[in-house]
């Protein structure tokens, strides 16, 4: 079967494909089962193939690819104005085909399954320190209820308080109370040597990856986030320019300009929070960093925060950041701070 370009709309057990020709008809409009899906796919022809960048989508992308298909993902937020109306499989399918034709569309990076790994570890540890902040809140709120306060924030902080208050035969802790501090005690222990053992392996990350080491001589840049960087961009030659980057991440103002008038507002948030994140306690590490510096980035630095404000220098110093991990992963060169100030 030959046909010009193809849109998957992807689910777990029932793929939706809609096939046109080379005249724009449609020649295959079909459900097709999970298991079937690539016995499909060895008997047309390689042509391209569009899917929305979902969930199992890099998967399918890779296979697909290793079919001798040029497969492109979609945003699906870009595939929504080519929907019809009604909300179905097939339609979805149709948009994704009709959105690939589109000259000027923008398209997803695949990913590679090392990628995918990578990111994986850093989505787990996240989950993993957002569920150890929760445990130290509950612990500091039962502790509160027995007269037991934290005067100082933090995980080594609330684990002294946790032993103290067990050693503590005079603090009028009920028996049955202080066998729930033990649990929590153990608890608090174990999530923080998961969390141990990743940063392991994104040390490990770090020790095999040239990529990694180089943007962790950036200011700012430590092996958390540019292992991330790393795992989610790749080199970042899908960006055209450093700012494509920089505006990915979600550090460039908001644009409300017409009639030849440009307004610029906050920054959009677009793209990974995570990564946005990360850059921006980079950023505002630098910020504080450099009171007592005289070099020309943190001359730069120092001006802006006394013209603006220390917010408005942190995402300032991001998205520098940002383009310089663009110049550094795309063209394969190591950081010239010369350059950059």
């Amino acid at each position: 079967m030959k046909l010009k370009r193809i849109g998957i709309d992807i689910a777990k057990t029932v793929f939706q494909v809609h096939g046109v020709d080379s005249h724009e008809q449609v020649k295959l409009r079909k459900q097709v089962r999970r298991n079937s899906i690539l016995n499909l796919f060895r008997q047309i022809e390689p042509c391209l193939i569009a899917m929305e960048a979902c969930g199992s989508s890099h998967y399918w992308a890779r296979e697909l690819t290793n079919l001798g298909h040029n497969v492109k993902l979609i945003a699906p937020q870009y595939v929504k104005p080519y929907v019809k109306s009604g909300k179905n499989d097939a339609n979805d399918a149709e948009a994704i085909c009709e959105a690939a034709s589109r000259p000027t569309m923008r398209y997803v990076a695949i990913k590679t399954a090392e990628q995918q790994a990578g990111q994986a570890i850093h989505r787990i540890r996240s989950r993993l320190i957002k569920a150890r902040t929760a445990l130290v809140n509950e612990i500091r709120g039962l502790l509160s209820e027995f007269g037991i306060i934290m005067t100082t924030k933090g995980v080594a902080a609330c684990r002294r308080l946790l032993a103290d208050s067990l050693e503590d035969a005079e603090n009028d802790l009920p028996g049955q109370m202080r066998e729930l501090l033990a649990q929590l005690s153990e608890e608090l222990a174990q999530k923080e040597m998961h969390i141990s053992r990743l940063n392991e392996k994104i040390k490990d990350q770090y020790r095999h990856d040239e990529r990694i080491k180089r943007l962790m001589t950036i200011e700012g840049i430590g092996p958390i986030s540019a292992s991330a960087l790393v795992s989610s961009i790749g080199d970042a030659r899908q960006f055209k320019s450093s700012r494509h980057l920089a505006a990915w991440i979600g550090l460039v103002p908001n644009q409300y300009s017409s009639g030849g008038k440009e307004r610029l507002g906050k920054i959009t948030k677009r793209g990974d929070i995570y990564l946005r994140i990360l850059l921006i306690h980079g950023a505002r590490s630098v910020v504080n960093a450099c009171k007592e510096k005289t070099d020309r980035k943190s001359q730069w630095i120092k001006a802006l925060t006394a013209r603006r404000n220390k917010n408005i220098a942190t995402v300032a110093l991001a998205n520098k950041n940002a383009r310089i991990i663009w110049a550094v992963l795309s063209r394969g060169e190591q950081y010239q701070p010369a350059l950059a100030a």
